[in-house]
């Protein structure tokens, strides 16, 4: 997450015989969640913050593991996985899967929304793609837990990217959007706020472009549109990308944004608790501006509330 738009929550109930048999299986196929003395984290190598390549990785979520699991007097494990993109695909329950199938203990980078959290709409669910997974394992089905989140580490909200014709406008809120070209991915959350701000002020100032291509960002360096509205972590993986990149970031953060956390399942409290504690020491000493500097990526601190129950429809009106 980044900042995911769209969410699909909840599966066919299926059969009681199935789930029964999807428990049994589950319990006998369960790998151990990590050996004494480390912490497995399951990280989703799709995401901004997360890089997995080969047997390398990084990015500012693994950091983070990493430092907790050092505070905890553990070592680190990282079970990668994939986000699957097929429409029917959930990735809040594959997440869930993965821990109640004992893949990991926590789920990093994960995003504090009421939906996403709790006891899930479906009973069973099939893994994503991770590493290490055998051909049998992407047929099963694992009875789920119920999921309960750390506390926020850091924030990620919509901001305005400027492109080299206006670099240098001064950008305090949507309202001064006004007269510049504009680009936006389709049907995303930033698409909806730049289309119905103001009464629908700036449609006809808008190019609309694919989602999940990767577009938004090459096309307004190449000047078809002068600014744009994206998650920032966008931004921040984009620059690392391209350092000669005459793309500037405008300083305004919309009131749109998800706080990131763990997750994990209710049986784990205790870890949780002491993730907890971590985190709400780390914060105090800004040991996360450091790690958000060394990944190359801009830290905002969490905001209220931790975790979001929902988006109000007024957002989509105001800065």
């Amino acid at each position: 997450m980044g900042l995911r738009s769209d969410r699909r929550l909840g599966m066919r109930r299926r059969p009681a015989a199935l789930i029964a048999a999807a428990a049994i299986a589950a319990a006998a196929a369960a790998p151990q969640v990590a050996a004494e003395g480390t912490l497995r984290v399951c990280l989703d190598e799709t995401t901004p913050y997360s890089m997995h390549h080969g047997k390398d990785g990084g990015g500012f979520d693994m950091m983070v593991a990493d430092a907790i699991a050092k505070r905890l007097g553990r070592k680190l494990e990282v079970q990668w996985f994939e986000t699957e993109v097929d429409i029917d695909a959930d990735p809040v329950t594959q997440q869930n899967a993965l821990m109640s199938d004992g893949h990991c203990e926590l789920v990093g980078g994960y995003t504090l929304y009421r939906d996403g959290l709790g006891k899930p709409g479906a009973a069973t669910a099939r893994m994503p793609s991770y590493e290490g997974m055998k051909p049998g394992d992407r047929r099963r089905y694992v009875a789920l837990g119920t999921m309960v989140p750390s506390r926020a580490y850091h924030s990620v909200p919509l901001t305005v990217v400027l492109g080299p014709k206006v670099a240098d406008r001064k950008i305090g809120g949507i309202v001064d959007l006004q007269g510049i070209a504009l680009g936006a991915e389709q049907t995303t959350v930033a698409d909806t706020v730049l289309m119905n701000y103001g009464g629908g002020r700036y449609v006809n100032q808008i190019t609309h472009v694919a989602p999940g291509r990767n577009e938004l960002l090459p096309r307004l360096e190449l000047g078809e549109y002068d600014a744009v509205m994206l998650p920032l972590n966008r931004f921040d993986i984009y620059r690392r990308e391209h350092p000669a990149t005459r793309l500037k970031a405008s300083g305004f953060y919309h009131r749109i944004g998800f706080n990131f956390g763990f997750a994990g399942l209710s049986t784990s409290k205790e870890l949780i608790d002491q993730v907890n504690a971590a985190i709400v020491d780390m914060l105090a000493k800004g040991e996360f501006v450091a790690l958000a500097q060394a990944a190359g990526v801009t830290f905002l601190p969490p905001r209220e509330p931790e975790v979001l129950e929902h988006i109000s429809i007024f957002d989509f009106y105001r800065d």
